[in-house]
């Protein structure tokens, strides 16, 4: 999928961390198990997302190595466990915090699906806020093949992105969904050729990372609000957002370079 570019520092294990002029590109990269999480690579992407609130980071990209994005929990580390299992707490321990950190990140998240992403790995992509698919990648809502409910987010999302009619087919049937169809609902934003999705994925978040980082914060934090929130409350944190963005230095020089016709130059800082 393309050599990646020049890097100011790596970091190799069950998570690549790649640092780039103005942000990160944080590669799952466990490929033999399909990106499958265990508590060491949960660990891991939680250190990597808090470390990314760094001013110095503007923009995230999250991917998977090898084959596959992710293939949602790696259930070979429960085979060996004596009696039932608590699932609930490893959702409370890993993946709720997890989706949690995804959408309150105060900078955009792009996600660059390469293959598989199943079960907890589909729902995770469906965390970030724009999600591109290489055109051979499919989505799976894997939980009903194993007997579980759909996590990480899945009963949430599904339904505002799809539709009620279409999240209870794909929970209740587990059917995959193949990249051009999950653009075509509104799944995802966009499926790309294969060969160039990680240079299209570096290119969005290398440009995230020149845009008004404060100001696309306070659009995230406008769009979380907004499923839980009647028109009024709508109207009203409108209004306190857009309070907060124009007192900040990027509002001020996207007005200079308006009136002066020229490309705004963005900080991405609140002063």
């Amino acid at each position: 999928m393309g050599a990646p570019p020049k890097e100011a520092g790596h970091t190799e294990a069950v998570l690549r961390v790649t640092r780039h002029d103005g942000w990160r590109e944080l590669t799952l990269n466990r490929p033999d198990r399909l990106n499958a999480f265990n508590a060491d690579l949960h660990r891991a992407l939680a250190a990597a997302l808090d470390a990314a609130a760094d001013d110095a980071c503007r923009a995230v990209l999250l991917t998977g190595a090898g084959r596959g994005f992710c293939a949602g929990q790696d259930l070979g580390d429960r085979a060996n466990m004596e009696g039932p299992p608590d699932l609930g707490a490893a959702i409370e321990a890993f993946y709720n915090p997890l989706v949690r950190r995804l959408r309150a990140l105060r900078k955009p998240v792009v996600c660059a699906v390469n293959g598989v992403a199943a079960g907890a790995g589909a729902n995770i992509a469906l965390a970030c806020d724009i999600v591109l698919a290489a055109r051979s990648a499919r989505f799976i809502q894997a939980f009903a093949k194993i007997g579980l409910v759909p996590d990480s987010g899945g009963t949430f999302f599904l339904p505002r992105l799809v539709g009620d009619a279409r999240a209870r087919a794909l929970a209740l049937l587990g059917t995959p969904v193949e990249a051009e169809t999950a653009e075509r609902w509104g799944l995802i934003w966009k499926a790309v050729d294969d060969a160039m999705l990680m240079e299209e994925a570096r290119a969005l978040a290398a440009h995230l990372a020149t845009q008004p980082t404060q100001g696309l914060a306070l659009m995230k934090a406008a769009l979380n609000a907004s499923p839980g929130n009647t028109l009024d409350a709508q109207l009203d944190l409108e209004r306190d957002l857009q309070r907060e963005a124009g007192r900040t230095a990027d509002y001020r020089e996207g007005v200079r370079a308006f009136m002066e016709k020229r490309p705004a130059r963005f900080i991405g800082r609140r002063a």
